[in-house]
C-alpha cells in the first residue's frame, strides 16, 4: 500500500441494497459486478472500509425500535421508514461472522480476493470495548465481562442489566456519555478476555486487510482503570497494553495488516505508540468546523511523522454530512485540505456526490437525494490531482503564512518529489484573499515560469507579473483552493 493512502467508507448493507436496485437483482458481496469495484480503483482508492459487516443483535434491534431519540433521528433521515428499515447497531456485535444479509460466511474472503486483485484492500470494523448485550459470553464466559456490585447497581441502575435476574453486567460506556444500553462491557483486566479478542483479530486478519477499531482508547489500561477500576479490583492490572499485544500478534503473521484507531481525548500518540498505523484526526476535523485558519495552521505544525499517521476526514458515519455541517463551498475547501495533507485520507460514501442527510447506523435503507453535479466535478478533479505520485511519495512542508493584503484566511503547503513541486493554497475564509506565496523555487534570470492551477486550469506566468523572484501573487475567492504545478522553460 502506498504512503498517504485513500480510504473509502461504505455502509455495507446500504451499499448492497443500492446496487441491488441498480442492477435489478438481489446481490451479495460475492456477486457484486466487478465493474463497481473497478470504478473505486480507477478513482484512486487504496482501501475500502465496509462499515457494518458483522452479525447484528436482534435484541439491539428491538431496543433501536423502541428508543424515542433514535426514532426521531429516523424521522429526520428517512421519510416513511418502517420497522424493516431498522437493524441493530453495527457496533453492538452479536458475532464476528458475516451478516447473512450480505451473503454466505465465505463471501467476505471472496470479496477480499476480488478487491486485492484490483489493487484495493478490505478494511472491516473491530469493536474492542463491548459486544451486544445478548452476546453468548454473558452466559458462557461471564468472567470476560464487567460485573456490577449490589451497591453500584443500586447507585447507577442504568449502567447495568441482568440476563438472568441474578448476575448484573455493565453496559459499554464512554465516561462522558450515557451507557450504550444495547451492549455489554468487556473486562480488559481479564487475561482470558484479552486472549479471546486477540484470537478474534487473528481470525479477522485471514478475511480482511485491516481493521478500523471503534473507540480504541477505551481499551488503554489507564482509561479502563479510570472508568471501571472499582469494579475490577479483583483482577490485577495487566503489565502490558492490550493493543501492543494484539497488534504484535497479528503483525507477526500479517505485517501489512492495517490498524486504524478511532481516538479522542488527545490519546492519539499513545495509541500510535502501541502499534497503530493511523489514528482518526478528530482534532483537525473540529478545527475545520469551528476554528480560524490561523488555529488550523498552528495545528498542522505538529511533527511530520505524526501528520503522516493521522487519518484525515470531513465526514464519516459518526459525523454530520460535510455539505450540511460546513456548507457546500466550505465543505469543498475542507476536502481540498484533507486530500492534500499527509496521512490517510478518508472519504465517506455520498460525500463525493454532495449528500446532506446523515443516516443513523441502525437504518439499512437510505433516502433518495439528488446528486450535486458541481460537487461531483470538483471531487473528480481533486482525486485526480491528489492521486499523483508527489502527494504519496513526496515530502510535505507546511509553508509560512502567506503575506496577505486583506486577512489571514490563506493556508499553504508544498509537496516535493525529485524535480517536481506542487504548491497547495486554500482560502479557508468567507472573504476574498490576496497575497504573496513564497515559491519553492524562485524564477532565475530570464527563465519563463508558468504555474498552472490543476483544479481549475488557470495559469500564472512570469511575463504577466503574477510570478516574480519574490513569489506568486495569489487571488482567491471565498473558500477557493488551488494546486499549482511549476514548469520552467
Amino acid at each position: 500500500m502506498r504512503d498517504n493512502p485513500h480510504l473509502y467508507e461504505l455502509n455495507a448493507r446500504v451499499f448492497l441494497r443500492r446496487l441491488s436496485a441498480k442492477h435489478a437483482r438481489p446481490l451479495t458481496l460475492a456477486t457484486v459486478p466487478e465493474e463497481e469495484w473497478e470504478s473505486l480503483a480507477r478513482r484512486g482508492f487504496d482501501l475500502v472500509w465496509f462499515m457494518g459487516v458483522w452479525q447484528r443483535s436482534e435484541g439491539s434491534r428491538q431496543k433501536a425500535l423502541r428508543d424515542p431519540d433514535l426514532r426521531r433521528l429516523y424521522d429526520l433521515a428517512l421519510t416513511a421508514w418502517t420497522e424493516e428499515d431498522v437493524a441493530g447497531s453495527p457496533y453492538a456485535v452479536h458475532q464476528y461472522s458475516l451478516d447473512p444479509n450480505l451473503g454466505r460466511e465465505d463471501e467476505l474472503a471472496q470479496l477480499k480476493s476480488t478487491l486485492n486483485r484490483l489493487g484495493l484492500g478490505l478494511v472491516v470494523d473491530f469493536v474492542p470495548n463491548h459486544l451486544a448485550f445478548d452476546h453468548a459470553w454473558t452466559l458462557q464466559h461471564p468472567n470476560r465481562l464487567v460485573r456490577g456490585t449490589s451497591d453500584e447497581v443500586s447507585s447507577h441502575a442504568d449502567w447495568f442489566f441482568s440476563p438472568d435476574g441474578a448476575t448484573y453486567f455493565a453496559h459499554g460506556r464512554d465516561p462522558n456519555f450515557p451507557p450504550w444500553t444495547d451492549t455489554v462491557q468487556l473486562n480488559f483486566y481479564s487475561a482470558d478476555l484479552r486472549q479471546a479478542l486477540v484470537d478474534e483479530l487473528v481470525r479477522i486478519a485471514g478475511m480482511a486487510d485491516g481493521v478500523r477499531c471503534d473507540m480504541a482508547m477505551l481499551a488503554l489500561n489507564s482509561v479502563f482503570e479510570q472508568v471501571w477500576g472499582p469494579l475490577v479490583g479483583h483482577c490485577p492490572r495487566p503489565e502490558t497494553e492490550f493493543w501492543a499485544d494484539a497488534i504484535d500478534r497479528v503483525k507477526r503473521q500479517r505485517p501489512d495488516f492495517l490498524f486504524l484507531a478511532e481516538a479522542y481525548w488527545g490519546l492519539e500518540r499513545e495509541l500510535l505508540g502501541t502499534g497503530f498505523d493511523y489514528t482518526h484526526d478528530k482534532g483537525l476535523y473540529d478545527r475545520l468546523r469551528f476554528s480560524t485558519p490561523d488555529e488550523i495552521r498552528r495545528y498542522l505544525e505538529a511533527d511530520c511523522l505524526y501528520q503522516r499517521r493521522s487519518a484525515r476526514f470531513i465526514e464519516n458515519h459518526d459525523e454530520p454530512r460535510a455539505a450540511a455541517a460546513l456548507g457546500p463551498k466550505r465543505g469543498l475547501a475542507a476536502a481540498a485540505i484533507v486530500a492534500t495533507l499527509p496521512g490517510l485520507r478518508l472519504f465517506h460514501d455520498g460525500q463525493l456526490e454532495g449528500r446532506q442527510i446523515r443516516l443513523p447506523v441502525q437504518l439499512v435503507r437510505e433516502p433518495d437525494e439528488a446528486v450535486d453535479p458541481d460537487t461531483v466535478r470538483f471531487y473528480d478533479r481533486l482525486l485526480a490531482v491528489s492521486n499523483q505520485a508527489v502527494f504519496h511519495e513526496g515530502e510535505w512542508t507546511l509553508m509560512a503564512p502567506p503575506a496577505s493584503d486583506s486577512g489571514s484566511g490563506l493556508l499553504a503547503w508544498v509537496w516535493r518529489l525529485a524535480h517536481e513541486a506542487k504548491v497547495v493554497v486554500v482560502n479557508y475564509s468567507s472573504s476574498r484573499e490576496r497575497g504573496w506565496i513564497k515559491l519553492p523555487a524562485a524564477p532565475q534570470g530570464k527563465d519563463r515560469v508558468v504555474l498552472r492551477d490543476e483544479l481549475t486550469g488557470k495559469t500564472y506566468a512570469s511575463e504577466q507579473a503574477d510570478v516574480t523572484a519574490d513569489g506568486l501573487r495569489i487571488d482567491l475567492g471565498p473558500w477557493q483552493a488551488c494546486v499549482l504545478g511549476m514548469a520552467s522553460g
